[in-house]
């Protein structure tokens, strides 16, 4: 589920699902912020790298959990998603995501919560919320307008559109952008130069970069969280989930005539 490994005081730690293109279970939720915890305490660790196994960098939320979750049928793991975004936000050391192929849902969202990002060319990036008819998630809609601009980010956002790995560096998500076989060389290069400093530093100095925005990431999280426990479970919802299982496109106007 989960690769780790140490060299230079940079720690790997890769996302290992490729039969489901790496996407979130509440497993690898508890599994992954577990591996942030301890990196975290960990006093030989200065930088941690998250990339992927396969074709994908993480496909997001398992939709089979999903579509159980609506039922019932799933038990929340110890971290799951919430603690999941509370360790990506609350990270003290040098993060970055080395986006190996598709990025979707939190696989998305979490790198504007990263500090440095690296795709490949083949990388591909979507936030399907509104194929989903859920809100945004992992405080993007703060972020993304942030990084992004208000205009490429309510693209983003909304439209549910894939984007290319051109596209996230042109609008600011990707900070590097490599051909598929350099994307580990070069992200572990600038790891390096990261992980040669003084850790205190590091920290100190994420800290400052940071500060001023966890007040305003926390206060988005609460609005997501508000309109996705609106949202979730109602007939667009379960019409988009149903849609998705029966490989289809959603037909959201005939429910939109429906609601009040």
């Amino acid at each position: 589920m989960l690769e780790i490994s140490d060299v230079d005081r940079i720690r790997t730690i890769t996302l290992n699902r490729p039969e489901a293109l790496n996407s979130f279970n509440e497993a690898l939720y508890d599994a992954a912020s577990e591996a942030l915890i301890a990196a975290a305490a960990d006093r030989s660790v200065a930088v941690v790298v998250i990339t992927g196994t396969g074709r994908a960098f993480s496909a997001g939320q398992d939709v089979v959990e999903m579509a159980q979750r609506n039922t019932g049928g799933i038990a929340n793991g110890v971290h799951g998603f919430p603690g999941f975004v509370d360790q990506l936000v609350e990270f003290p050391k040098p993060l970055i995501c080395a986006v190996n192929g598709l990025a979707l849902g939190i696989g998305a969202t979490m790198l504007a919560l990263s500090d440095l990002v690296f795709m490949s060319t083949e990388a591909r990036v979507r936030c399907p919320f509104t194929d989903l008819a859920v809100a945004p998630e992992a405080a993007s809609s703060y972020t993304f307008p942030m990084l992004l601009g208000r205009h490429n980010a309510t693209w983003a956002l909304m439209s549910s559109e894939w984007l290319s790995a051109a596209d996230c560096l042109q609008m600011g998500l990707a900070w590097r952008v490599t051909e598929p076989d350099e994307l580990l060389a070069e992200t572990m290069r600038h790891a390096r130069v990261l992980a040669g400093k003084s850790i205190s530093s590091l920290m100190e100095s994420k800290r400052t970069i940071i500060e001023s925005i966890r007040g305003p990431i926390a206060a988005a999280r609460e609005r997501e969280n508000a309109a996705f426990a609106k949202l979730m479970g109602t007939p667009a919802n379960i019409e988009a989930l149903s849609a998705l299982a029966e490989r289809r496109t959603p037909d959201f106007a005939a429910i939109d005539l429906l609601e009040d």
